[in-house]
């Protein structure tokens, strides 16, 4: 009998993001999987919104027998089937995170036998979570290194508390995901960057946080190029109020860096800016080459890769520890870890090279 591998959702991070791993993986190698103690160091315990709509969203594409999949439960048991690709949509109806949600089903399409696409109503920037456009500047960009081409469509920015956004994400299938290399910074080429406001927010609140973070860069790189548009969004791509800057650091190896920062209540655009900009220059003082946003992110295509995968990041997070510890008891990998100046870690691992049962190496 195939038993279930039991994960603890209370490892460290004890957020979602050892569920979103855990059954990721478990459709991915077809394992029947047990996560325990759901999101036991959170506020509200148990399963959100934007958890049981991504578990929900996997055991239709995975036909998977499933126990514990209701708001709330700490405890879920998810047994794959037989899978079907195509078309999926998701209707949170709250500001749920669209991009978590995105992070849970997006290794599993890589691994079709179709093109797919997911059509999810939720929160494209809200807190805790990436936003939309880190997703299509930053992550974008990463997973290519590994083979994975992918495409973003935002529809309709959404914001906490109504959501109401709207994304179509689409996937192409590939037999097997390439080992990639991030380690060589090179030097710093721009900086680019977009701050963005909705509703009745004036257009002072966007301005304070391109000055801020302008001011910031040119402060310490006067001669590299720091271009930060200011924009609004309509009221077809956006009814409510919303505010927030994305920033990206290209260098002319390739790296991406990106730093994003969302307005709450009390929007104070300069406090805004100035946190996006002194995140985004640490990374780059220190020659970073994955961002703390990114690099749990990239643990299960690590994990998943042909052949040996290096990133040189920071200190690692209790997220990417959450997802190694997760990446390791399912696939049976090792993550090795190297620490050198300024902080730095280089993260390796020898993926297994797992192979899409419905593609052969000719396609």
């Amino acid at each position: 009998m195939n038993y279930p591998v039991e994960i603890d959702g209370s490892y460290l991070e004890g957020g979602g993001q050892a569920l979103r791993n855990a059954i990721s993986l478990s459709v991915i190698l077809n394992r029947p999987v047990r996560v325990v103690k759901i999101r036991a160091n959170r506020p509200k315990p148990g399963l959100s919104h934007q958890h049981l709509h991504g578990v929900n969203l996997l055991r239709d594409i995975a036909d998977a027998n499933v126990t514990g999949n209701k708001l709330l439960s700490t405890e879920l048991e998810f047994t794959p089937r037989s899978h079907t690709y195509g078309q999926y949509s998701v209707d949170t109806r709250t500001a749920a995170s669209i991009t978590l949600i995105y992070q849970m089903v997006m290794p599993v399409l890589v691994f079709g036998n179709m093109r797919s696409s997911i059509d999810v109503i939720g929160g494209t920037n809200v807190a805790f979570a990436p936003q939309v456009e880190y997703m299509e500047q930053v992550l974008q960009p990463a997973l290519k290194r590994f083979g994975i081409n992918f495409e973003l469509k935002v529809l309709h920015h959404g914001f906490y508390p109504r959501g109401n956004g709207r994304c179509r994400l689409a996937v192409n299938p590939i037999r097997s995901l390439n080992a990639a290399q991030l380690t060589d910074f090179g030097q710093l080429q721009s900086v680019q960057g977009c701050a963005f406001f909705a509703g009745r927010l004036p257009v002072c609140v966007a301005s304070d946080m391109r000055h801020s973070a302008e001011r910031e860069i040119h402060r310490l790189w006067p001669d590299r190029v720091c271009n930060i548009q200011v924009y609004k969004h309509t009221p077809e791509e956006a009814r409510d109020n919303g505010a927030g800057i994305i920033l990206t650091a290209l260098t002319n190896s390739g790296c991406v860096l990106g730093s994003a920062t969302i307005g709450d209540k009390n929007i104070d655009g300069h406090m805004i800016g100035s946190k996006a900009s002194w995140e985004l220059a640490g990374y780059i003082k220190n020659e970073i080459c994955v961002d703390a946003h990114l690099q749990d992110q990239l643990i299960i295509y690590m994990a998943l890769a042909k052949g040996c995968s290096r990133i040189r990041t920071g200190a690692l997070t209790k997220h990417t520890r959450t997802a190694i510890y997760v990446a390791e008891l399912m696939t049976g990998v090792k993550f090795n870890f190297e620490y050198g100046n300024f902080g730095q870690t280089l993260i390796s691992c020898e993926g297994i090279g797992h192979l899409s049962p419905y593609m052969d190496d000719n396609i």
